[in-house]
């Protein structure tokens, strides 16, 4: 009788057994940027922190390439078991709207978790003669400037080019970069005089002298950068944007898996276990049930997507 009882309870919640039993063995994260940028750091102290609590080894994996569309496409072939796990910011999203094929469909996918948020930075290099907004702005309309990115497709290119070509008309060509450290190193060496960039990868840079902060994406100052202006204050245009981190895992993958990793995730997260990490990548937690984020990256791919129309953007 306990046998069958037993396994009447199997039959009754197979999510259930599989939740508890998941993971079973080693889980790879795959980051869709080069070591250095803003997600890696992310990607590596939440795979610490799940990897105790989850007695399994987290590994991470940089596929870097396409904006994050390598890493993506890997992703979304892969076994839906839960064992391969995407880590990548709203670019998921945007590159649907750039590429006419970039390999993927966002149904392929269903959004695990929405980690961090940080904002973004317009930086420039040391050697630049200018130093505020307004004045890069005025002197664009006659002198050639181009800005860097992480990539094409990623939330700081299209930040540049909503403030740039959308809000001021002027032309400012975008120079994509494998991820955000090489992009810094190009503002560093002076060989891209701008570059929008995620306050992660510039910050450090910026306390340093070896790059100037121009303007930050948020609605008042960051209290680690006081003497950076905001964009909004800088009178060339209303512009709040911030990048986000976020788990995408293959959208067949077993519902009470995803709801797994969401809860254990931001179980973490809420206990304050991944703050002093995510602070000194410069990143905040962000803790949304798996829906809202579900719901987060579709509104990014609404908002981003009227930007890739209006300023005609196209893979380069």
């Amino acid at each position: 009788m306990a046998a069958l009882a037993l396994a009447i309870a199997c039959l009754a919640a197979p999510g259930a057994l599989a939740q508890q039993s998941w993971p079973q063995k080693n889980v790879r994260f795959i980051v869709g940027f080069a070591p250095g940028g803003s997600v890696d750091p992310i990607a590596r102290a939440t795979g610490q922190a799940l990897s105790e609590k989850w007695k399994q080894n987290v590994i991470i994996e940089n596929r870097a390439g396409a904006g994050g569309n390598t890493a993506t496409g890997l992703v979304a072939r892969a076994e839906p078991d839960g064992y391969t796990i995407l880590v990548t910011t709203s670019a998921i999203a945007t590159n649907l709207s750039l590429s006419a094929n970039p390999g993927y469909a966002l149904n392929d996918f269903t959004t695990a978790a929405v980690a961090s948020t940080s904002p973004n930075l317009l930086i420039a290099a040391p050697q630049l003669k200018y130093n505020t907004l307004p004045q890069i702005i005025a002197a664009a309309r006659t002198e050639k400037f181009s800005f860097a990115s992480s990539g094409i497709g990623t939330q700081p290119h299209f930040s540049g080019e909503l403030l740039f070509r959308i809000l001021n008309k002027v032309e400012i060509p975008h120079v994509p970069f494998t991820g955000a450290g090489p992009a810094v190193i190009a503002v560093m060496g002076g060989h891209v005089p701008l570059a929008f960039i995620t306050l992660p990868s510039a910050i450090e840079h910026i306390k340093a002298g070896t790059v100037k902060g121009v303007a930050v994406t948020t609605a008042a100052r960051l209290r680690d950068l006081p003497d950076v202006p905001t964009v909004n204050e800088s009178g060339v245009g209303k512009l709040e944007a911030a990048s986000v981190v976020a788990f995408f895992m293959p959208a067949k993958t077993p519902p009470d898996i995803v709801a797994k990793f969401n809860a254990d995730l931001n179980a973490l997260l809420s206990t304050g276990a991944l703050d002093r990490q995510f602070a000194a990548a410069g990143a905040q937690p962000m803790i949304l049930s798996q829906n809202e984020a579900q719901a987060f990256i579709e509104a990014e791919f609404t908002k981003w997507a009227a930007v890739i129309k209006a300023a005609n953007i196209k893979p380069e």
